[in-house]
C-alpha cells in the first residue's frame, strides 16, 4: 500500500505543473518592450498592443505596433512584418527561468528553439528579460530584450 501511494505521488508530482507555473498561469496585457543594443536601449514598437497566455502547460504570445497600416507594397508588406511578434510553444520553470519550447514563430529562427527568459513577477506585473542573444531581425546584432506584461485574468 505504501509503494502505491508513493508511485501515486510521484506520478502527480510529474504530471502536474510546477508551483513556480501554476502562479504565472493566466493572461498578461503588454506594457512596454525594450531593446538593449550596443550599450543604448530604446522601447521598441512605440505602444504596442498585444497579449502573452500562460495556461499551466503551454505559452501563446501575440504582439504588434500601434496604428499598423495595410500594405500592399513590398516595403510596406516587410514593414507590417517587422512590427509584429507571435509564437506559441510549451514552457517550464526553472528557479527565475521561464523556458519557453516555441513550436510555432512568426519568425522560422525561432520553431523548435528554446527562449529562455529571467522572471520577476511583482504584484499583476510580469517582467522578463532575456540574456544577449541574437536580434531575429538581424541575426548580426546582440540584444536584450526587456518586457513588462500585467496580468488581467
Amino acid at each position: 500500500m505504501a509503494r502505491l501511494i508513493c508511485a501515486l505521488i510521484l506520478v502527480l508530482s510529474i504530471a502536474s505543473p510546477s508551483l513556480g507555473q501554476q502562479s504565472l498561469v493566466g493572461t498578461y496585457k503588454f506594457v512596454s518592450h525594450v531593446l538593449e543594443m550596443g550599450g543604448t536601449s530604446n522601447e521598441y514598437l512605440g505602444k504596442a498592443r498585444g497579449y502573452l497566455v500562460l495556461t499551466p502547460t503551454r505559452a501563446i504570445n501575440f504582439y504588434t505596433a500601434e496604428k499598423r497600416e495595410f500594405g500592399t507594397s513590398v516595403a510596406e508588406k516587410a514593414g507590417l512584418f517587422d512590427s509584429l511578434v507571435g509564437w506559441s510553444g510549451t514552457y517550464r520553470v526553472e528557479g527565475n527561468k521561464l523556458i519557453f519550447s516555441v513550436d510555432v514563430s512568426w519568425n522560422e529562427i525561432w520553431n523548435g528553439k528554446d527562449q529562455i527568459r529571467h522572471f520577476e513577477l511583482s504584484g499583476n506585473r510580469l517582467t522578463l528579460t532575456s540574456d544577449p542573444q541574437p536580434w531575429a531581425r538581424d541575426p548580426s546584432k546582440t540584444i536584450i530584450v526587456r518586457q513588462v506584461w500585467e496580468k488581467v485574468e
